[in-house]
């Protein structure tokens, strides 16, 4: 415990009378593998995968604290592990500040000190702003990072009174800024005003319309493949799908959300994920909480999977090929192991692609993907 005092302070135990509803897990499901802070605050040694709960949600407006972190545990924990080489620990929930400023120093505190352990910390929200806490975490640190947001709004309306509606001006275009790459999954065009998309088309950030995603969803896995912040807002999947979110009645299915959750789940490099937007008071049945479970379960498929992912010096673990597009030389190679592409730049650093930028390469056209990577380069 007194390794961990410094962060402790800022956490609540996990109520395990709420979680378990005094009942015992039955064996193989998660509740019986993972460290729990109820009497004692885990060992984190041991652990890979970290959970934190944060009930705030003053961002998106009046209201206060939110259940929805402890009800998100109750279907997780429920599940069954068939993951035993990914360990995990969870260590409560964010003390609520007397402000919503007090909430994020906390959480970015927390996120901080677990990420610098070499963790992945899973943040269960809470309103979409808390990811201003998360990417803080690394902005503190002066580490540039690639982000990934799945929303079907783009959170820049600065004229929204509410911080989860324009949260992502100050996390983009504040200074100094430690964003690489920005890429903005699922947005539904009839929500999001034409002039948002330039602005970000300006800062060469990249922005992917959930109709585009759904044509083929493994073209959306190398846009995830090595951010380093990954945040998800339920108001990404439609209605039907998790009934707490009331925004549209379209987006991605169960089955999408929980794909994007094993993409991340397969990068080596994503320390910190949150999952946003439920509010248990509008669910049915508790289907969206065992919706964003689920979710978090394909997370851990994905990162038993990318475990076994080679590092890209490893030659041998990888088939080579060698084409000529536009009288650009590059080389593109594939994972032995997972299947999965990178292509190679001019200045010879490999970026994660897909199978179709290597076939429109073959045929001489030029992949968008590494015209936009050669954009933002210049």
């Amino acid at each position: 415990m007194s390794d961990y005092l410094h962060i402790a302070d800022f956490l609540e135990p996990v109520d395990l009378n709420l979680t378990i509803r005094d009942e015992m897990f039955q064996d193989g499901q998660i509740g019986n593998y993972i460290d729990v802070y109820g009497d004692r605050f885990p060992d984190l040694s041991n652990a890979d995968i970290v959970f934190l709960g944060c009930a705030e949600r003053r961002g998106a407006g009046p209201g206060g604290k939110t259940p929805a972190p402890d009800k998100i545990r109750e279907q997780f924990y429920g599940l069954y592990f068939w993951h035993p080489s990914v360990r995990m620990a969870d260590i409560g929930n964010i003390r609520t500040g007397a402000g919503l400023s007090d909430t994020y120093a906390a959480l970015k505190t927390v996120i901080r000190e677990i990420t610098a352990l070499g963790k992945t910390v899973v943040t269960l929200g809470g309103s979409h702003d808390l990811t201003l806490a998360q990417y803080y975490a690394f902005a503190d640190d002066h580490k540039i990072i690639e982000a990934v947001c799945v929303d079907a709004l783009i959170d820049l309306d600065i004229n929204s009174p509410k911080k989860s509606e324009h949260f992502l001006m100050e996390m983009l275009t504040g200074e100094p800024n430690y964003i690489r790459h920005y890429h903005h999954l699922g947005f539904q065009s009839y929500y999001v005003h034409p002039r948002m998309l330039e602005t970000l088309d300006k800062l060469r950030f990249d922005c992917f319309r959930v109709g585009k995603i759904r044509e083929d969803m493994e073209e959306i896995e190398p846009a995830i493949r090595h951010s380093h912040l990954f945040s998800f807002d339920l108001s990404a999947i439609a209605n039907a799908f998790a009934p707490s979110n009331t925004l549209s009645p379209n987006g991605f299915t169960g089955d999408e959300a929980c794909s994007l959750l094993r993409y991340a789940g397969l990068n080596p490099s994503l320390h910190s994920i949150g999952i946003y937007g439920y509010e248990p008071e509008k669910d049915k049945d508790n289907l969206t909480a065992k919706q964003v479970a689920q979710m978090i379960w394909y997370f851990l498929d994905g990162r038993n999977r990318g475990m076994r992912e080679a590092s890209i010096k490893e030659k041998d673990a990888f088939n080579e090929y060698h084409t000529i597009f536009a009288e650009v030389a590059t080389t593109f190679l594939q994972s032995k192991r997972t299947g999965r592409w990178w292509m190679q730049l001019p200045d010879e650093q490999f970026i994660p692609c897909s199978y179709n930028d290597y076939i429109l390469a073959s045929a001489n056209e030029v992949p968008e993907r590494w015209l936009r990577a050669q954009e933002r380069s210049a």
